[in-house]
């Protein structure tokens, strides 16, 4: 909340404490009254020292001449030592929010080793997905995309993700009407929306030369922001959680779920959506991915 003190440690690898210092510099500059104390380091110790909450942002982005089992296994590593950081300096109760991609496999990863901290403690980042396909449904509507609520994400941050509308609705002047029926084309649901949400990451990297930053930084804060404070009621939002097998998702697995929030950093799946057989596949294929990337993930650092 508003009053909340924050005491900020920036951990970065060694050999980059000049940019570290300049993040620093920045934050600073922008005299946020919430933070009490900012501290920059290389040192894993020092940083998750009694952590109460932790968002994992660095990862290795894909490169030239890489496949995707090069970069899964490049980053099971770097997980797989955070995980075990985590658990031997972080508070018992940690709340862990993974942000660098493949987010939902490190996820994974970090739970594995860090076996004395919670497994529902650990989740990874598709908030961003959800305000993306928000943003696109207002667009297509012509309208702000704050009356627009309970567009859900699926399964995993990639090109199998399912953004789902037939929860959602827009606030309209004759009241509430469902996003399906507000937007009546559903080939262009089908289409065009499932694939821009899917590859808005792509696009932005092709736009502008970097990875989403602002916007993922502001889906951070959200995903945060709802699992320490709770959702607003009858609002639901994307949080890729380890599945508990609702819905058929096999559990262990971090995948995205519609979540409520309670107060206190408490958050349940919503159960009892009755799905549709479009739905249940593509809820099925991005499943069947993690399965995989988990099997992956964890033999890769296992060697």
């Amino acid at each position: 909340g508003p009053d909340t003190p924050v005491d900020l440690r920036l951990l970065e690898i060694p050999g980059m404490e000049k940019k570290l210092e300049g993040v620093a510099m920045e934050i600073r500059d922008g005299a946020f009254p919430i933070i009490k104390k900012l501290t920059t380091t290389t040192n894993p110790a020092v940083a998750f020292d009694g952590c109460q909450i932790a968002l994992l942002v660095g990862s290795m982005p894909r490169k030239g001449g890489m496949t995707r089992a090069d970069l899964l296994k490049k980053n099971a590593g770097i997980f797989k030592a955070q995980g075990m950081q985590i658990n031997k300096y972080a508070d018992r109760d940690v709340k862990v929010l993974v942000v660098g991609n493949p987010a939902n496999a490190n996820a994974m990863v970090a739970a594995h080793y860090a076996p004395d901290i919670p497994k529902a403690n650990f989740h990874a980042l598709t908030r961003l997905d959800q305000n993306r396909a928000v943003s696109m449904l207002g667009q297509k509507l012509g309208c702000d995309a704050a009356k627009i609520s309970n567009v859900v994400v699926w399964g995993n941050h990639s090109s199998t993700m399912y953004p789902d509308v037939n929860l959602g609705h827009v606030s309209t002047p004759s009241g509430a009407k469902p996003l399906r029926e507000a937007i009546n084309d559903n080939k262009w649901l089908e289409t065009t929306f499932l694939k821009s949400v899917r590859g808005r990451g792509s696009a932005i990297i092709k736009a502008r030369g970097a990875s989403s930053a602002a916007s993922a930084a502001n889906a951070t804060c959200d995903h945060i922001r709802e699992w320490f404070l709770g959702t607003p009621k009858g609002k639901y939002a994307s949080m890729s959680v380890p599945s508990d097998g609702s819905y058929g998702v096999p559990e262990g697995i971090v995948y995205s779920f519609p979540c409520v929030c309670k107060p206190g950093m408490k958050y349940e799946i919503v159960k009892g959506i009755q799905l549709d057989e479009y739905s249940k596949k593509l809820i099925k294929i991005s499943a069947d991915e993690l399965v995989a990337q988990r099997k992956a993930a964890l033999a890769a650092v296992s060697q």
